[in-house]
């Protein structure tokens, strides 16, 4: 993508340890002093399958993943409120008793999205900030989160309320660190510098869509990440699946049922992606590994990157993204990855 910022890769130390089989790569989280693995583990799978939302994972179709990632050293872990309905939380708050210690996970969580009909129940308004921390905290049943995260941009609480709010709930000691997610550069910006202005707590991430099938962060969000010192967390980093498989392939229940379009109409990808798929399919051949350690490699490399989110369900998931942290592209495949990239509307903000 011509134009696009990309600034030399901050120069930090990433220190390793061995886990398991193999070495987990651990960085601080943009230029705050939070240290993650460099591989997040998404528990958005995770739920009670009973709640309208059949394809998620209980306890025990959820214990063999993170078991892994515990042997695998993946330190991050990543939910929200409206996950699994909110059971997503319930299941990560016992799975960090029975297969981990509270001290040794980076916990995440998220606010935003409706939970119930009452005032606080949705949005960033100061009642619904305070309502919904002390909510997650009771469901992941711990007294702190590491990171609390809005979901989404909210028009209708005023900025400063917002950000007030939260810093309230840093200095009363239920979360560490915040983190923003999936909106317009410009209002990212207008929260940052608003929480600057008046001494309260800045955001350390940004949980953002991207992918080599969708790359508008490139334009703005990722400059003004760089910029703000903010660490990238990127989710769906293989744009739902399409790109650990040639086009066209339709073999898993999920490939069959993926929606073509957001909410909002958008469409989630582009007949020129053929081509991108084609590219991937080529640098995976040639080095004799999966389509989905390509991808995620790419995105590795990106500098503003710290720690893509894997939402697991299988354990070659898991295994994939580790190994994709000992990939080291060339530039002549990484311009082979994104020279048939075309621009697109963002999705699902």
């Amino acid at each position: 993508m011509a134009g696009v910022f990309l600034p030399p890769r901050r120069p930090f130390a990433r220190p390793s340890a061995k886990i398991g089989k193999r070495d987990m790569e651990y960085t601080r989280l943009g230029n705050s002093g939070l240290q993650v693995s460099r591989i997040a583990l998404g528990c958005m799978s995770f739920g009670d399958p009973s709640e309208k939302q059949p394809w998620t994972l209980d306890d025990v179709n959820a214990e063999p993943i993170f078991r892994q990632a515990v042997e695998l050293g993946i330190t991050f872990w990543d939910t929200a409120n409206i996950y699994g309905l909110s059971t997503s939380e319930e299941i990560v708050g016992r799975a960090l008793k029975k297969y981990t210690r509270r001290a040794d996970v980076v916990l995440a969580t998220k606010v935003w999205y409706r939970m119930h009909d009452g005032p606080g129940g949705a949005g960033l308004s100061r009642k619904a900030v305070l309502e919904q921390i002390d909510a997650s905290l009771r469901r992941l049943d711990v007294d702190y989160v590491d990171l609390y995260q809005i979901h989404r941009f909210d028009p209708t609480s005023p900025v400063e309320e917002t950000m007030e709010a939260l810093h309230d709930i840093v200095k009363a000691g239920k979360v560490r660190y915040l983190g923003a997610s999936s909106m317009w550069a410009w209002q990212f910006s207008k929260m940052q510098y608003t929480a600057q202005l008046h001494g309260w707590t800045k955001f350390v991430s940004m949980q953002n869509q991207y992918s080599l099938l969708h790359r508008e962060e490139e334009r703005e969000m990722f400059g003004l990440l760089a910029d703000q010192g903010v660490g990238s967390v990127p989710w769906s980093l293989l744009a739902a699946g399409l790109l650990t498989r040639p086009w066209g392939e339709r073999r898993t229940g999920r490939a069959t049922s993926n929606p073509t379009t957001d909410l909002q109409g958008r469409p989630l990808f582009l007949d020129s992606d053929e081509a991108i798929l084609a590219a991937v399919a080529r640098v995976a051949e040639n080095r004799g590994v999966p389509m989905a350690r390509i991808a995620m490699a790419w995105v590795l490399q990106n500098p503003v990157v710290s720690a893509p989110i894997v939402g697991a369900t299988k354990p070659h998931h898991l295994t994939d993204a580790a190994a994709a942290l000992d990939i080291r592209l060339t530039d002549d495949e990484i311009d082979a990855l994104q020279e048939h990239y075309a621009p697109r509307r963002p999705t699902y903000f």
